[in-house]
Protein backbone atom coordinates (compact mmCIF):
# COMPACT_ATOMS: atom_id res chain seq x y z
CA UNK A 1 0.00 0.00 0.00
CA UNK A 2 1.21 3.66 -0.70
CA UNK A 3 1.95 5.91 2.20
CA UNK A 4 -0.52 8.05 2.72
CA UNK A 5 1.44 11.74 1.53
CA UNK A 6 2.78 9.74 -2.11
CA UNK A 7 -1.17 8.97 -1.95
CA UNK A 8 -2.41 11.85 -1.41
CA UNK A 9 0.25 13.63 -4.43
CA UNK A 10 -1.19 11.41 -7.15
CA UNK A 11 -4.55 12.23 -6.28
CA UNK A 12 -3.96 15.78 -6.16
CA UNK A 13 -1.68 15.57 -9.70
CA UNK A 14 -5.04 13.53 -10.90
CA UNK A 15 -7.47 16.82 -10.12
CA UNK A 16 -4.31 19.15 -11.64
CA UNK A 17 -4.91 17.10 -14.60
CA UNK A 18 -7.94 16.41 -15.18
CA UNK A 19 -8.64 20.23 -13.86
CA UNK A 20 -6.52 21.18 -16.77
CA UNK A 21 -7.75 19.33 -19.74
CA UNK A 22 -11.64 20.18 -18.49
CA UNK A 23 -10.42 23.81 -18.17
CA UNK A 24 -8.51 23.74 -22.04
CA UNK A 25 -11.67 22.35 -23.75
CA UNK A 26 -14.45 24.14 -22.07
CA UNK A 27 -12.79 27.56 -20.43
CA UNK A 28 -13.25 28.63 -16.63
CA UNK A 29 -16.44 30.02 -16.92
CA UNK A 30 -18.05 26.73 -18.15
CA UNK A 31 -15.86 24.12 -16.08
CA UNK A 32 -17.74 24.02 -12.51
CA UNK A 33 -15.98 21.70 -9.91
CA UNK A 34 -18.70 19.11 -10.31
CA UNK A 35 -17.67 18.92 -14.10
CA UNK A 36 -13.97 18.75 -12.86
CA UNK A 37 -14.20 16.05 -9.82
CA UNK A 38 -15.79 13.58 -12.32
CA UNK A 39 -13.33 13.76 -15.19
CA UNK A 40 -11.14 13.19 -12.31
CA UNK A 41 -12.90 10.18 -10.35
CA UNK A 42 -13.03 11.89 -7.61
CA UNK A 43 -15.52 13.90 -5.32
CA UNK A 44 -16.09 17.79 -5.38
CA UNK A 45 -15.20 17.72 -1.71
CA UNK A 46 -11.43 15.98 -2.03
CA UNK A 47 -10.82 19.04 -4.62
CA UNK A 48 -11.98 21.37 -2.28
CA UNK A 49 -10.20 19.61 0.54
CA UNK A 50 -7.20 20.00 -1.57
CA UNK A 51 -7.41 23.47 -3.54
CA UNK A 52 -10.17 25.13 -1.27
CA UNK A 53 -11.87 26.45 -3.94
CA UNK A 54 -12.42 26.96 -7.76
CA UNK A 55 -10.01 29.85 -7.65
CA UNK A 56 -7.65 27.39 -5.33
CA UNK A 57 -7.72 24.69 -8.43
CA UNK A 58 -7.15 26.58 -11.32
CA UNK A 59 -3.97 28.36 -9.24
CA UNK A 60 -2.71 25.47 -9.58
CA UNK A 61 -3.21 24.19 -12.99
CA UNK A 62 -1.50 27.86 -13.72
CA UNK A 63 1.30 27.05 -11.71
CA UNK A 64 1.33 22.97 -13.36
CA UNK A 65 1.11 24.72 -16.82
CA UNK A 66 3.93 27.18 -16.38
CA UNK A 67 5.99 24.89 -14.80
CA UNK A 68 6.14 22.39 -17.53
CA UNK A 69 6.41 24.73 -20.15
CA UNK A 70 9.42 26.98 -18.41
CA UNK A 71 11.40 23.78 -17.83
CA UNK A 72 10.85 22.64 -21.62
CA UNK A 73 12.03 26.38 -22.70
CA UNK A 74 14.71 27.13 -20.09
CA UNK A 75 17.45 25.12 -20.75
CA UNK A 76 20.51 27.17 -22.51
CA UNK A 77 20.75 27.29 -25.84
CA UNK A 78 23.72 26.98 -28.45
CA UNK A 79 25.80 29.91 -28.15
CA UNK A 80 25.10 30.52 -31.78
CA UNK A 81 22.28 32.06 -33.61
CA UNK A 82 21.70 29.44 -36.52
CA UNK A 83 22.05 26.48 -33.98
CA UNK A 84 19.56 28.16 -31.40
CA UNK A 85 16.79 28.45 -33.71
CA UNK A 86 16.11 25.36 -34.78
CA UNK A 87 17.12 24.54 -30.99
CA UNK A 88 14.36 26.68 -29.84
CA UNK A 89 12.06 24.65 -32.63
CA UNK A 90 12.85 21.40 -31.71
CA UNK A 91 11.49 21.97 -28.08
CA UNK A 92 8.60 23.92 -29.03
CA UNK A 93 7.93 20.95 -31.11
CA UNK A 94 8.68 18.73 -28.49
CA UNK A 95 5.99 20.30 -26.18
CA UNK A 96 3.35 19.71 -28.66
CA UNK A 97 4.23 15.57 -29.03
CA UNK A 98 4.43 15.74 -24.92
CA UNK A 99 2.32 18.18 -23.69
CA UNK A 100 -0.83 19.19 -25.81
CA UNK A 101 -2.94 19.56 -22.92
CA UNK A 102 -0.93 21.56 -21.39
CA UNK A 103 -0.44 23.89 -24.71
CA UNK A 104 -4.16 23.85 -25.15
CA UNK A 105 -4.63 24.97 -21.84
CA UNK A 106 -2.16 28.46 -22.35
CA UNK A 107 -3.46 28.92 -25.29
CA UNK A 108 -7.17 28.86 -24.27
CA UNK A 109 -6.01 31.25 -20.94
CA UNK A 110 -4.35 33.60 -23.61
CA UNK A 111 -7.30 34.33 -25.58
CA UNK A 112 -9.54 34.45 -22.76
CA UNK A 113 -7.32 37.31 -21.56
CA UNK A 114 -6.46 35.71 -17.90
CA UNK A 115 -3.96 37.12 -15.82
CA UNK A 116 -2.19 34.18 -16.03
CA UNK A 117 -2.78 34.20 -20.04
CA UNK A 118 -1.72 37.85 -19.88
CA UNK A 119 1.50 36.60 -17.44
CA UNK A 120 2.69 33.92 -20.24
CA UNK A 121 2.37 36.01 -23.21
CA UNK A 122 4.20 38.92 -21.71
CA UNK A 123 6.48 36.80 -20.38
CA UNK A 124 7.21 34.95 -23.76
CA UNK A 125 7.00 38.16 -26.12
CA UNK A 126 9.75 40.07 -23.71
CA UNK A 127 12.56 36.94 -23.53
CA UNK A 128 12.00 36.89 -27.64
CA UNK A 129 11.82 40.26 -27.95
CA UNK A 130 15.27 40.48 -25.71
CA UNK A 131 16.95 37.73 -27.49
CA UNK A 132 16.77 39.13 -31.08
CA UNK A 133 17.81 42.91 -29.51
CA UNK A 134 20.93 41.31 -28.19
CA UNK A 135 20.91 39.33 -31.75
CA UNK A 136 20.69 42.64 -33.49
CA UNK A 137 23.22 44.28 -31.07
CA UNK A 138 25.62 41.72 -32.18
CA UNK A 139 25.17 42.21 -36.01
CA UNK A 140 23.65 38.46 -36.01
CA UNK A 141 20.84 39.91 -37.84
CA UNK A 142 19.41 41.66 -41.14
CA UNK A 143 19.65 45.26 -41.26
CA UNK A 144 17.15 46.95 -39.88
CA UNK A 145 15.49 43.94 -38.22
CA UNK A 146 12.04 44.97 -36.12
CA UNK A 147 12.90 43.39 -33.31
CA UNK A 148 9.44 43.68 -31.78
CA UNK A 149 7.73 41.84 -34.21
CA UNK A 150 10.99 39.36 -34.56
CA UNK A 151 10.24 38.13 -30.79
CA UNK A 152 6.40 38.43 -31.36
CA UNK A 153 5.83 36.29 -34.46
CA UNK A 154 7.43 33.07 -33.08
CA UNK A 155 5.05 33.12 -30.28
CA UNK A 156 1.99 34.42 -32.53
CA UNK A 157 2.48 31.35 -34.79
CA UNK A 158 2.87 28.55 -31.75
CA UNK A 159 -0.16 30.08 -30.44
CA UNK A 160 -2.01 30.24 -33.81
CA UNK A 161 -1.12 26.22 -34.58
CA UNK A 162 -2.09 25.45 -31.39
CA UNK A 163 -5.46 27.38 -31.42
CA UNK A 164 -6.28 26.57 -34.96
CA UNK A 165 -4.79 22.82 -35.30
CA UNK A 166 -7.97 21.56 -35.97
CA UNK A 167 -8.52 24.02 -39.12
CA UNK A 168 -5.31 23.47 -40.20
CA UNK A 169 -5.62 19.20 -40.27
CA UNK A 170 -7.84 20.08 -43.49
CA UNK A 171 -5.10 20.86 -45.11
CA UNK A 172 -2.63 18.35 -44.52
CA UNK A 173 -2.72 14.56 -45.34
CA UNK A 174 -2.86 13.63 -41.31
CA UNK A 175 -3.21 15.41 -37.80
CA UNK A 176 -1.10 18.47 -37.11
CA UNK A 177 0.07 16.87 -33.89
CA UNK A 178 1.41 13.64 -35.78
CA UNK A 179 5.07 13.65 -35.47
CA UNK A 180 5.32 14.14 -39.83
CA UNK A 181 3.53 16.94 -39.62
CA UNK A 182 4.84 18.49 -36.64
CA UNK A 183 8.17 18.52 -38.72
CA UNK A 184 7.06 19.94 -41.23
CA UNK A 185 5.55 22.92 -39.30
CA UNK A 186 9.34 22.90 -37.23
CA UNK A 187 10.88 23.48 -40.58
CA UNK A 188 8.98 26.03 -42.28
CA UNK A 189 9.04 28.12 -38.93
CA UNK A 190 12.61 27.44 -38.35
CA UNK A 191 12.97 28.76 -42.43
CA UNK A 192 10.73 31.50 -41.95
CA UNK A 193 12.72 32.71 -38.50
CA UNK A 194 16.07 31.82 -40.11
CA UNK A 195 15.66 34.44 -42.85
CA UNK A 196 15.40 37.72 -39.91
CA UNK A 197 19.95 36.15 -39.54
CA UNK A 198 23.06 37.20 -41.14
CA UNK A 199 24.11 34.80 -43.11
Amino acid sequence: MEPKSQLDGSRRDAIVQAALEVLAARGSADSSLQIIAKAAGVSVGLIQHYFGSKDGLIEAVDSYALRIIGTAMAEPTPPSATESIPEVGRRVTALFGDHLPVLDYVARQVVEGTAAGKAFFDAVASLGIQRWDDLSRGGATIDDLDTVWAGLNPLILTLGAITFRRHVDRYLPEAFTSPGQLSRWEQAVNTLIGGQLNR
